[in-house]
Formats: structure tokens, sequence, C-alpha cells
């Protein structure tokens, strides 16, 4: 007889060969041109990351542009800035975009540069000469001089925080046309050229009153430009109700130093603020960053304020999937995961990890589905115990604390073969990086692709989406009819979720990336 485990039948249709190796060296599948594009534009901040740094994303954003079509990288661009919530990506396409004669650029830049820090971003790409040129170039350089043209007194104003470039480099450069005394007067205030007083802007003429008489009203600035004036807590409140929604989730304990709870009344209305619906919606946030923002806010912060940020998650995950069908939440923990999500970054890394942003897709999805299970891996399935009536936050905070070890994404698959566990929907969350299975090691397919078959011999009509929350351009799971590879770490990947489950196949989220209007 031949040798059984060489000639052993495999269920199903003949699994796929793996045609390359991911970053931690084991055998993978390499994603398609647009696919891999979508996964570095959702998920890639050119930091290091665990397994690969800054220039190699780069470098990898470079090469597949040149892979698809001017179409598909205008509409990635606007979605990675629309549903992504990123910004050095987006920048990084447009400035691709601007070398390729099309009006594509035009509508992208539209969608995309729509405040100060954008268009600064966008110039600083153009000039970093990765996209081909260090120039901005006559066409770039129209669109740039029309945004300030058209920008409001207070949008130009709020644009002159920042460096390298900041927005007196790029008037600089393009050379607005002034369309007015008091525009002219405002680029000269703001280049240091000359320039008349009695035609400035009024909230410059406000702005420098104010640094002269601190009992005036407080000049509608970005709050970092009052670093010099001592400000009182009248003057926070003020501030306070100014901002937008994500300056007051940032400065919670600012707000605590500054002794501004004390306020009668400034409490309650901050809660009512945090809390608010619409204004969660278009503040876009990352529900990571609510889970940052209740773990780093200090004790001298009301407790109705730290409710407000765990009703204000409740919220942001309105559209985790409910559904009756048997889910498997795969979680991974391994060492890697311990690692910053949006990299390491001299002087600025993030404390939100890999293992954070996965604990809080598993604790959303377990929280909305009672017929949900979790399965933390990383060598092996990790044992935990879970309550459902827990809230997002206290069940995100349990799974985040485990960590460590190696990374085999077979390892819960195969736990529910043994288990001959019934599923509807497998969700993976990991940073895609299996290397402990050593049949991962085989060309004929992947740990996990030898597993999932397995799985489907009970469960025939089962689903998996696999979300990777790292810049990679590889999968342990060949997309198909039944299996759907999905990046990034905004609420959008429970939407894309809920779309396999509503019959989408492998190229659905592609197909989303295809049907972005310009």
């Amino acid at each position: 007889m031949a040798n059984k485990s060489i000639f052993a039948s495999i269920a199903g249709k003949m699994l796929p060969h793996s045609d390359t190796f991911n970053n931690a060296g084991a055998r993978a599948y390499g994603l398609s041109p647009e696919q891999a594009l979508a996964q570095l534009a959702v998920t890639g901040t050119f930091n290091q990351t665990f397994y690969a740094d800054g220039v190699e994303q780069m470098e990898d954003v470079l090469t597949l542009a040149l892979q698809v079509e001017t179409d598909f990288l205008a509409r990635l661009a606007v979605y990675a800035a629309e549903q992504g919530n990123m910004k050095d990506m987006p920048s990084l396409l447009l400035a691709i975009l601007s070398g390729r004669q099309s009006d594509h650029f035009d509508r992208a830049f539209a969608r995309i540069v729509t405040n100060g820090k954008m268009l600064r971003v966008f110039v600083q790409m153009m000039r970093s000469g990765v996209a081909g040129r260090k120039s901005l170039g006559s066409w770039p350089k129209r669109l740039v001089s029309n945004w300030l043209e058209t920008a409001s007194d207070q949008q130009v104003m709020r644009a002159a925080i920042g460096n390298q470039p900041s927005l007196a480099d790029v008037i600089k450069m393009v050379h607005p046309r002034p369309g007015s005394k008091s525009r002219e007067a405002l680029y000269g205030y703001l280049i240091g050229k000359p320039y008349d007083v009695n035609v400035l802007p009024d909230v410059v003429k406000v702005f420098e009153a104010f640094k002269e008489d601190a009992s005036l009203p407080v000049p509608d600035v970005p709050f970092q430009m009052l670093a010099s004036t001592k400000l009182t807590k009248d003057h926070w409140v003020e501030i306070a109700h100014r901002a937008g929604w994500q300056m007051l989730r940032q400065n919670l304990n600012t707000f605590a130093r500054q002794g501004v709870f004390e306020v009668e009344g400034f409490t309650e209305w901050l809660a009512g603020r945090l809390r608010d619906r619409d204004a969660i919606r278009q503040a876009r946030v990352f529900p990571y960053q609510l889970m940052v923002a209740y773990q780093m806010t200090a004790r001298t912060v009301p407790v109705i304020v730290r409710d407000a940020l765990q009703q204000a998650m409740e919220i942001a995950l309105e559209n985790v999937p409910h559904v009756d069908a048997h889910i498997a939440i795969c979680l991974d923990v391994s060492g890697s995961m311990q690692s910053p999500v949006t990299g390491y970054r001299s002087g600025a890394t993030s404390s939100v990890r890999c293992i954070d942003v996965a604990a809080l897709v598993a604790a959303a999805l377990y929280r909305r589905n009672s017929k949900a299970q979790v399965l933390p891996f990383e060598n092996d399935v990790v044992p935990i115990d879970l309550n459902g009536w827990d809230s997002i936050m206290t069940n995100a905070e349990k799974l985040a604390a485990i960590g460590g070890g190696g990374t085999d994404c077979s390892a819960p698959l195969a736990h529910m073969v043994r288990q001959k566990t019934m599923v509807d929907l497998v969700v993976f969350v990991s940073d895609n990086q299996s290397w402990i299975d050593g049949s991962s090691h085989h060309r004929r397919g992947s740990g996990m692709m030898q597993q999932w078959e397995k799985l489907r011999r009970v469960n025939p009509k089962a689903r998996m989406v696999c979300i990777d929350i790292q810049p990679n351009t590889t999968t342990q799971a060949k997309g198909r009819a039944d299996i759907l590879n999905v990046g990034g770490f905004s609420d959008q990947v429970f939407t894309i979720i809920n779309a396999m489950l509503e019959g989408g196949d492998a190229d659905h989220w592609v197909e989303r990336i295809h049907s972005v209007e310009l």
C-alpha cells in the first residue's frame, strides 16, 4: 500500500496550491493586485510593524498601483479615506493618481482633501518624490491653490497648525490668488510678508486681540494656537463648546487638569455630547479609539463622562451584524499581536495593539450574537470564559489580556473539527502570519485551508470571513465562494461581514470598492 499520510483523500475540491510565502516565512496565498492594494490602503501607516517596515509598505503600494486600473485606484483612495478613515495612505494613492492623465484625479482630490491637514499631507507626499516627482506640477498645484482660494478664513487658520510642510510652505509653493484684500492680508500674515492690518479677517483680529487681553472672547482657532496664553476654566468651556467631537474625546484628561469639570453644567453637557449619535457618526471614530479613550481616562474624569464613552462605543458598533446563526469568532492572541496596530513610530507610537483591535471586534460580535462562541488562539486554542451580559468594553479588555506564543491559524478550525461544531459563519481576526502548523509549509495548501475543508464536511454551507488588521499582501485562506478576505480596523468590516451572510462572495470587498461613486 502507498503511504497513506501522503496519498490520503482530501474532502471536497482539491485544495488550491499555495503560491507564495507570508512575512513569517510560511506558505501562503498571494492576493490579487486589487485585493493586495486594498489591504494596504486600509491598514498601512508607513510605520514599522512586527513583520515589515514602512519602506516595504510604500514599495508594495507603488508596485501594486502599476497593476491596477486608474478607475480602481481613484475609487480605492476615496474608500480608504471615507470608509477606512485613513489619512496618509489615501494621500499617497492620490499623489500616484496625479501622474495619470485622467479626470479621476480631480474627482478623488475633492473627496479626499477636505481639510487643511489632508492638504498638507498630500503636498508632503508629492514633495517626497515617491510618486515620481518632487515638484507639485501644474495640475496638482491648481487643485491645491483652488482649495486655499475657496476655504473659509476659519478653515485656513485651522490649517496653520502643523509642519513639514507648514501651511506657510504650501502657500509659498502654489501662490494662490487672493480673491479679496482680506485674503491677501491673511496670506501675508501667515507667511511673514507685509500686510494691511486693517483688512485682516475678523478671526485673525480677534486672535491677536486675545493674545493681548485674555479677558476678551476666545477666538475660533485651534486651542494649540493659544498655548502661550493663560487660559481660565471659562476659556476652556468656550473652547469645548466650539470643538469637534474628536477633540473632546482626545482631551478629557486635559479638561480634568484644567478644572473644567468644576464648572457647573459642563460635565453633563460633555457627557451628552460624547454619546450623541449624530456626532459620533459624523466624527467617523474608530471603535478602538473609544476603547483607548476609556482606558486612558484618568480617575479625575467624572464617572458620568466615562460611562458616556461606553455608551458611545455601543452606538459606534450599531452596524455589527445580529443574525440567527451559529458564529465562531477566532481571535489571534499570538505574540505578534502585542505590537502597535499602526506600527512603531519614533516618539508617537500608538498604545493601541493589534490584540486590542481584534479583541474589540470579537467582543462586539459576541455581544450582538447569542449563538456566538469565541476561540482565542496562538499555538492552540486558549480557553476563555466570557459573559454575554458584560459590556463590550469589559469583554474586550478580558480578551486583550491574553497573549503570547506562536501563530497557528488552523488551530481553532482543528478544534471545531474535533468537537464536530455546528457553525454557519467563522470570523478570523488576525495579522494573518500563521507559521506554526507544519502542513503550512507544504505546497498543496495551507494548514488553515486543510482544516477548513474538514470543517465543511460537517457544515457544507458554512462561510468564513478573514479580517486582516495589518498591511500584508498574502492570506492563509484563498478567496472563493465560501471565503472572503477583508482588511482594516474601522467598523466597515462589520458591514462586509453582513454582506457575506447575505450572499456575498470572494470578490465582494473589491466589488464594494469598485462601487464607490466619484
